[in-house]
């Protein structure tokens, strides 16, 4: 019988409303169901709770759930926590300790560490030092296939936690917050970080945990700061949340990246803690923007023999061009369409075609900035060939085949375009279509020699049509003036082939992105079997 997630309460400062704290927590439970647990974090105390305290510690008054809190921030309230490594300061009220791990009966882990930032060499008992983050990393780090805790609990927030989200408003977390709880934060990778202090409420979005393209994906964490309980303003104090224990889920959920997840704000402090290899310029780029990632390995690097090595070094040394305005298809650029990614491989990814001619159009795109096939470095080339084979693959499993066509003409990224026709269409019947099309419109269409290359018959930045099908046959048009736009999609949409016209315009065919998010959901499910960047 599967565990039912744990049903947890934080909350931000408290500052010894208890009874304001405690009778909101009531109201929930009544409206709600019952809590296991809440969560505390920021001052508990104040220096005028005395009285209101006095009733819970004598047992005249009861928290109405189990309730664990954090340390001191200030000198003011040393005297509320007797023990530095953690008590029960009343019935149902636990302090937690200054630092280390709570892992209850249900596997829940969270991860703790109390007071503020030390700023003296001496630190006093309120605060914390790099020595205390550093023995709390060592600890868990050191546990066997650690891949994070639960939850993490501090006071201050973590300096620089907006990166890559949107801003706190009034908070700037660049001046205020700490650096170590920041290193504490990228290292231990909490599924939710609950912070206080700043008198604020701030969900950011969640940011993931690897790099992309150089990591196993992993989960991701939400970093959420809570305002102090009872304020005038009505900012947010109380958070509920369901939680299963990381040690009882499917890898498979886990990791599971939710739409608008972020790069890591912590980049940096992980990139100095961590001797990463350097895949290639376009790659390094990909990390600091990507947005979707799959349940397994991106793809391996391609294993080298070292034969070809002064060639192949100095391909992946070379930078691609970069875009001189903002590019739909770089995966670097948050213009992309995160939700139509499908499949991600080393150099390249496969994304369904927004307003696709089919629910099964898909595109093999470059992942840094490519204008066109002719363009490509060899490695770059090696992965589009792998992509195609495992199309063709897929698609003759459904009984179908690919039409695949590249148009270098007003367009700055490379898109190779990739549709689905039925079997029983012959080589021959497809070439006859475009060719015949291609007539019509005073177009020469011409087919390439047998085992040759479109790189053979066109240089870099010459403008032109190119058609190629699962056979490898190809066809080829060296644009010299104007040529229409939407040939390829209007050919294979004409009623000698799909018999779909009125599709001929992407434009007209756009969906709503849950549907559109829906058919790559499909699609990737589908495509499993077949995707090479999956396999082991």
């Amino acid at each position: 019988m599967e565990e039912p997630p744990l049903r947890v309460l934080a909350c931000g400062d408290v500052e010894g409303r208890l009874e304001t704290l405690f009778g909101r927590v009531r109201a929930i439970q009544s409206k709600s169901g019952r809590f296991d647990m809440l969560l505390c974090v920021g001052d508990f105390f104040s220096s005028t709770s005395d009285a209101e305290w006095a009733e819970y510690r004598s047992g005249a008054k009861k928290a109405p759930i189990p309730t664990f809190v954090l340390g001191a921030n200030n000198q003011e309230t040393m005297h509320c926590f007797p023990h530095v490594t953690g008590c029960e300061l009343a019935e149902n009220i636990t302090y937690l300790g200054r630092r280390g791990l709570f892992s209850g009966t249900s596997g829940l882990q969270i991860a703790y560490l109390s007071g503020t930032e030390s700023q003296d060499e001496s630190t006093p008992a309120y605060s914390f030092s790099s020595k205390d983050v550093t023995e709390l990393k060592s600890s868990l780090l050191s546990t066997p296939n650690f891949k994070g805790v639960d939850i993490l609990l501090t006071s201050p927030w973590p300096r620089g936690v907006e990166s890559f989200a949107s801003s706190p408003g009034e908070i700037d977390t660049k001046k205020c917050g700490s650096s170590l709880i920041s290193d504490l934060a990228a290292s231990l990778k909490p599924r939710y970080h609950f912070a206080a202090l700043e008198k604020a409420y701030y969900e950011r979005l969640p940011y993931r945990n690897h790099t992309v393209l150089q990591e196993t994906p992993q989960h991701v964490t939400r970093f959420i700061a809570l305002a102090e309980v009872g304020n005038t303003g009505k900012k947010k104090y109380l958070y509920a949340f369901s939680i299963l224990p990381m040690s009882l889920m499917d890898p498979a959920e886990l990791v599971k990246q939710p739409q608008d997840v972020t790069e890591n704000p912590y980049r940096k402090l992980r990139k100095g803690a961590q001797k990463t290899k350097v895949l290639g310029c376009a790659e390094e780029e990909t990390a600091c923007q990507f947005f979707f990632d799959l349940n397994k390995h991106q793809g391996k690097k391609r294993p080298s023999d070292g034969k070809d090595r002064g060639s192949s070094q100095t391909k992946q040394a070379k930078k691609p061009p970069q875009p001189t305005g903002p590019c739909w298809f770089c995966l670097a650029s948050p213009e992309v369409e995160k939700h139509l990614v499908v499949s991600i491989g080393t150099h390249c990814y496969l994304a369904l075609a927004k307003g696709g001619l089919l629910p099964d159009h898909v595109l093999i795109l470059p992942i840094g900035h490519y204008q066109s096939v002719v363009d490509l470095s060899l490695e770059v080339m090696e992965e589009v060939t792998k992509y195609k084979s495992a199309l063709k693959e897929f698609f003759r499993s459904k009984g179908k085949r690919y039409v695949l066509f590249e148009r270098n003409y007003k367009s700055q990224h490379l898109q190779l375009q990739v549709i689905p026709v039925p079997l029983n269409y012959t080589s021959e019947d497809i070439k006859e279509c475009f060719i015949t099309q291609a007539q019509e419109q005073q177009i020469e269409l011409l087919e390439i020699p047998e085992h040759s290359d479109i790189t053979q018959v066109v240089q870099p930045g010459t403008p032109y049509f190119y058609v190629e099908l699962d056979t490898g046959e190809k066809l080829f048009h060296r644009i010299r003036g104007s040529f229409p736009l939407q040939f390829g999609r209007a050919v294979l949409a004409s009623r000698a082939l799909l018999a779909l016209p009125q599709r001929s315009d992407w434009r007209s065919c756009t969906a709503a992105r849950p549907e559109e998010a829906a058919q790559a959901s499909a699609f990737r499910r589908d495509f499993q079997p077949f995707d090479f960047t999956l396999r082991d």
